[in-house]
């Protein structure tokens, strides 16, 4: 018997690449001999925090948002997230012409909750810890009549987020592993979808923190496993469960899934910003703490990286920084 069809195709990735191009910046893919070195493999790292709104997720918001009709489009659109998806999808809704209204947690950075707000957007905000902001979204959207874009479980956010794998084998050619940070699943899931098509054989590889495995656990078990919310300094990865239309993708598509910690983390956005000069927020670090902490095994020859986003203000950075210099000191 055949598989069931995947909620995202191929053919969806390279659509969402013509609606984007010239709307979403076409990011640089960096490279390293002192990292190369380290790593015993050619490392290529997809500059995802030099994308507008400096995350990957202005690709998905984008792609969703300008697919809706204009009598949604002119109602406006809601989004949920803890900050990037929350920034894309206020930005999104400004280069539509269109208004919107985000669902976002009170402990989010305060520089996330600010840009947002400054992209035109109304911020409403609730305790992750003991509220459900799926439930909290859905019931704000439909309150308003809005039209709500998910961060990550909705087809076209997935295509849209599969893009900057597509750009990234574009410009290396075949890669022998493809190491992505995973939060609800969605860039790993459009990513695996472009990867996979454009270099067979190729190992897709989650990164999540070690205290927010949800996707590791849940493809050990096969089915979608959840735990409490994590506590975590990668905010962007403190989900409790994989989302139902990235899991069916990742299920299929993805090899495996590594674990760092929060303290490898920190070693790796100090890397980036000492070796690469530049600056990745802790879930955008987690792939090269990956690989930097030796998380991958034995590393293939080419690796390609998906540094997912640098949004981090000058204050977090430094208090994250001085709490790396701590524990190298100990």
């Amino acid at each position: 018997m055949s598989a069931a069809p995947l909620p995202v195709s191929f053919a969806d990735v390279r659509e969402a690449a013509a609606r984007l191009d010239g709307i979403a910046h076409r990011t640089p893919v960096l490279t390293s001999r002192t990292l190369n070195s380290l790593v015993g493999a050619e490392v290529f790292i997809k500059a995802e925090n030099f994308q507008r709104v400096g995350a990957f997720k202005f690709r998905g918001a984008y792609n969703a948002a300008a697919q809706l009709p204009p009598e949604q489009l002119a109602k406006g659109i809601a989004a949920y997230s803890s900050g990037n998806h929350a920034q894309a999808t206020a930005l999104a809704a400004r280069e539509l012409g269109t208004t919107a209204v985000i669902l976002m947690p009170e402990d989010a950075p305060r520089s996330k909750r600010e840009a947002t707000a400054g992209y035109g957007a109304e911020v409403v905000t609730y305790d992750r810890y003991t509220q459900d902001r799926t439930a909290l979204g859905h019931a704000l959207a439909e309150d308003r009549g809005l039209a709500l874009i998910p961060p990550y479980d909705h087809p076209h956010v997935i295509a849209g987020q599969g893009t900057a794998a597509l750009e990234l084998l574009a410009e290396t050619g075949p890669l022998d592993a493809l190491l992505v940070p995973v939060g609800g699943g969605g860039l790993i899931a459009g990513s695996a979808t472009a990867a996979t098509e454009l270099s067979p054989g190729i190992r897709v590889i989650g990164v999540e923190p070690e205290a927010g495995d949800d996707t590791k656990r849940s493809l050990e078990a096969g089915a979608r496993v959840s735990i409490p919310v994590p506590r975590t300094i990668a905010d962007g990865q403190a989900l409790a469960t994989p989302g139902e239309l990235t899991f069916a993708v990742n299920q299929r598509l993805v090899d495996s899934v590594a674990l760092v910690s929060d303290d490898e983390i920190l070693a790796a956005m100090r890397f980036a910003f000492e070796r690469l000069r530049i600056v990745l927020e802790p879930s955008g670090a987690t792939p090269l703490a990956a690989l930097l902490a030796g998380r991958v095994g034995n590393p293939p020859r080419r690796i390609g990286v998906i540094a997912s986003g640098g949004n981090i203000d000058v204050d977090r950075f430094t208090a994250l920084t001085r709490r790396a210099d701590r524990v190298d000191a100990s």
